[in-house]
């Protein structure tokens, strides 16, 4: 306890927020009354709220500088049960490249300016002046770590720290995205089965649910397109109802989740063959 405490209380007359770390490099989870966010949110979250909770919710928007809460009965059981220190690097105008591997800190030696350097469990924290947004994998095994981020405070390094370069920025920016083709329209079956939909609604409704169903895939995806593919086609693909636009509203709706073009034919060919179609 005394140990962590004092750590962070040099910390904090440095100028750096800071915050204790549970086990599995963690912050200490919301109490009963911030759970899921029920108190509002710190007001220096993403997401400002309302919250005045004395303990150290929320994880990185409770680091801060200030020893009399560091010092607070509110916080002592934390510090109890720390086995850490973390620090906001954005808050103290900081941003740390984390590199997890070797090849990560091979790269950064190629690409990046020399600065202050941590080692860590794994690779190494690349320590810059001046803050920017986080984002985690700009690239294989690199973080970048700063506002509304915690970094664990594993020593102060060695080097002399440089001012934050145009490459660690550039990191965080996504190339254009490729002009999309125009859209690939598989066949639709030909008709002449019996119309199970009576009205125009009945099959609009089954393509919104059909959209929404691939929109809302988080894992999977190719499963997902597929599986959707195939149920369009069992409950609307042997009426005729069912039409080019119906099929590229599917198409658009499986691009937009990173499908491409080859794939959402292929998928769409095979959920026929399965059907016999």
């Amino acid at each position: 306890m005394t140990t962590h405490l004092e750590t962070a209380l040099d910390l904090a007359e440095a100028g750096v927020p800071v915050l204790p770390l549970r086990a599995g490099k963690l912050p200490f989870g919301n109490c009963a009354a911030c759970r899921y966010t029920a108190c509002g949110g710190r007001p220096n979250m993403k997401t400002a709220g309302a919250c005045l909770c004395p303990r150290p919710c929320h994880g990185w928007a409770a680091a801060t500088t200030d020893p009399t809460v560091l010092r607070s009965p509110s916080w002592a059981e934390a510090w109890r049960q720390a086995h850490a220190v973390a620090y906001h690097p954005g808050g103290a105008g900081l941003t740390v490249v984390d590199l997890d591997n070797a090849y990560a800190i091979a790269w950064a030696r190629r690409a990046l300016p020399a600065t202050r350097t941590v080692p860590t469990t794994r690779g190494e924290h690349w320590i810059y002046r001046g803050a920017m947004g986080s984002v985690n994998g700009v690239r294989e095994g690199v973080d970048l770590k700063s506002t509304m981020a915690y970094a664990r405070w594993l020593g102060p390094g060695t080097g002399a720290m440089t001012g934050l370069p145009d490459a660690v920025r550039a990191l965080t920016v996504k190339e254009p995205s490729p002009v999309r083709p125009a859209p690939v329209t598989a066949p639709v079956p030909a008709g002449g089965g019996e119309c199970r939909h009576r009205t125009p609604a009945y099959l609009e409704r089954g393509i919104t649910m059909a959209e929404q169903r691939i929109t809302e895939a988080s894992s999977a995806v190719h499963t997902t397109v597929y599986r959707t593919f195939l149920a369009v086609l069992s409950a609307h693909g042997r009426c005729g109802c069912l039409t080019d636009a119906h099929v590229e509203r599917l198409f658009a709706a499986a691009q937009a989740k990173g499908e491409g073009p080859r794939h959402c034919t292929d998928a769409w060919a095979n959920a026929c063959a399965r059907l016999g179609m």
